[in-house]
């Protein structure tokens, strides 16, 4: 973990990436919201923008505080990734070994330098499942509050409470208990967030989730003119939407909603070019990994070390991943095969949940958007997947 950490902080310190894009936003509005400004205009979620913003407020708005924050979000995900390596049922070697390819898996360094969601999220899903695997009697009330904070960071994770409502019914074959805790999840997840949404309801005179940019998103990445499954830009989209009179009078949500409509149209009238396409974004997510580029934006990096760097993590991400996901794929099988036979209590708690929230994640990509970033929060659940592939590939059903 020192090892780690002084590479991490070597990183930070000789490296000095130049916020830009989504970053240069985050950056941007917490600068603002340290400044008593308000939360943005509803265009997308602001969660993390919040929480620097008044760590901004209290040490000075500045990239190094919030490197600095980075590096002691990635110290308390080192003792939260050992923390939960203990709560699981695995052995002592493999514990190691996930543990250390985890602290120096180079995105885990490299991202330090970057003012981003995902080191804040994923300490906070890492937390989120350490409650969830502790016998605190209170865990689901936690577990709620918290998926709740997360939402404020990825909308997304609010379909969570039925990832917790999956483990369990499948686990213990019951439905009472598996939706109670879910409903509990799902009550306090909304309760963190109401805040929110009653905000941006009172600002855009309309109700208004926790933020507009679930459409715009959908939009950019279903249509004919988007072939790679990555951003593009919204003008560029054949008769586009966003050119027209109607959609620059709207208001933010009103935008919202017209853009999904137009792309679930798209959808339903191009099924096999969809599929096609969330398939090319899951590559993306999976394979390419040039989410290392916003990590020495303007760094000043010779060419020759920024090709060198992109090649190393690639090698390393891609190695890891290729195995982790079949090894998932195989467990996936697994599953399968113990439900049909109904043993499916005899399925191990944690591969379980890690199977279950890493096809949430996946999910969501498949239909909205494929960045290498993306696949930030859920690497030590591929690193632990990648470790075990042996056990998911041996047969459930003999003895």
């Amino acid at each position: 973990m020192l090892v780690a950490l002084i590479l991490c902080i070597l990183w930070v310190a000789f490296v000095k990436t130049v916020p830009y894009s989504d970053f240069d936003y985050y950056y941007g509005l917490a600068k603002q919201i340290a400044n008593g400004g308000n939360f943005g205009d509803t265009y997308t979620s602001v969660g993390y923008s919040i929480v620097l913003g008044y760590v901004f407020m209290i040490f000075g708005k500045s990239i190094l505080v919030g490197e600095i924050f980075n590096l002691l979000l990635t110290i308390i995900s080192y003792f939260l990734m050992y923390s939960l390596l203990k709560k699981i049922n695995i052995s002592e070697i493999k514990r190691k070994m996930i543990f250390f390819i985890f602290i120096f898996f180079p995105a885990n360094i490299f991202y330090n330098s970057l003012l981003g969601t995902e080191i804040l999220f994923t300490m906070l899903l890492l937390l989120i499942t350490n409650i969830y695997f502790s016998n605190n009697k209170f865990k689901y009330i936690f577990v709620g509050i918290l998926a709740g904070a997360e939402t404020m960071i990825k909308p997304g994770f609010f379909v969570f409470f039925f990832a917790v409502f999956l483990v369990e019914i499948i686990k213990n074959k019951k439905l009472i208990k598996p939706a109670l805790h879910a409903l509990i999840v799902l009550v306090l997840t909304g309760v963190v967030v109401s805040p929110m949404i009653y905000r941006n309801t009172k600002l855009i005179g309309e109700f208004t989730g926790v933020s507009n940019n679930g459409g715009i998103v959908l939009y950019i990445n279903n249509n004919s003119q988007n072939t790679k499954g990555r951003w593009m830009p919204a003008a560029d989209v054949e008769n586009s939407i966003v050119l027209t009179k109607e959609y620059k009078k709207a208001n933010m949500t009103e935008k919202n909603h017209m853009l999904s409509k137009v792309a679930k149209k798209w959808i339903k009238s191009h099924p096999v070019q969809f599929l096609v396409l969330g398939f090319k974004r899951l590559i993306n997510v999976y394979f390419v990994g040039d989410d290392i580029l916003f990590t020495y934006n303007k760094a000043g990096l010779s060419q020759g070390l920024q090709s060198m760097l992109l090649m190393y993590t690639n090698l390393i991400r891609n190695v890891i991943f290729l195995v982790g996901i079949i090894a998932i794929i195989a467990y996936s099988i697994k599953v399968i095969r113990m439900l049909i036979k109904r043993r499916s209590n005899e399925l191990d708690s944690f591969s379980l949940y890690a199977l279950i929230v890493f096809y949430m994640f996946t999910a969501m990509y498949f239909i909205t958007e494929g960045q290498g970033r993306y696949a930030f929060p859920f690497i030590f659940i591929v690193i632990y997947f990648f470790v075990n592939w042996r056990e998911f590939f041996k047969n459930p059903i003999k003895r």
